[in-house]
C-alpha cells in the first residue's frame, strides 16, 4: 500500500446510518488495487481487492435483498 494518505470516500449511503463503506479510488485507479474500510472504524482494518472484485461485491450490493 502506498504512505501517502488515502483520500476516502464514504458510500452515496452514508447517511441514512446504515453500515456503510468507505473507498479510495484514486489509489484504485494508481494501482488497480480498492483500499475498502468500515466508515465507522477509520483507524480499524483496510480490505484491499482487486478492481474486478469491488465491481462484483458493488454488483452484488446493489442486487441484493438483505
Amino acid at each position: 500500500m502506498t504512505t501517502e494518505p488515502l483520500n476516502w470516500i464514504k458510500s452515496s449511503y452514508s447517511g441514512n446510518g446504515g453500515a456503510c463503506i468507505e473507498w479510495a479510488p484514486t489509489h484504485a485507479t494508481a494501482t488497480g488495487t480498492v483500499p475498502v474500510r468500515d466508515s465507522k472504524r477509520a483507524e480499524g482494518p483496510v480490505l484491499m481487492v482487486s478492481t474486478t472484485a469491488f465491481t462484483g461485491l458493488v454488483t452484488l450490493a446493489k442486487t441484493s435483498n438483505i
